[in-house]
């Protein structure tokens, strides 16, 4: 399975004070947020049956993600 990408380098303004020639904005954008075929193909292999689902293994992260939610709010 293939990885988040890094984010493209955001081109910054020439002079101080004037606005970048690409933004942020415009560049999350251009693209979906998610990867349309990876979802398809997962949720296609969920509805099929071929897609290991371990409810003790989602809640085990869901309860290690709260724990380190919890340990940066207190930072």
């Amino acid at each position: 399975m293939s990885r988040i990408e890094a984010a493209p380098a955001v081109a910054t303004p020439a002079q101080p004070g004037t606005a970048p020639t690409t933004t942020v904005a415009k560049q999350l954008s251009a693209e979906p947020p998610v990867d349309v075929e990876r979802v398809r193909r997962i949720k296609a292999a969920v509805e099929s049956g071929q897609f290991p689902i371990s409810p003790a293994k989602i809640a085990d992260q869901l309860i290690a993600l709260r724990y380190e939610w919890m340990h940066n709010e207190q930072a």
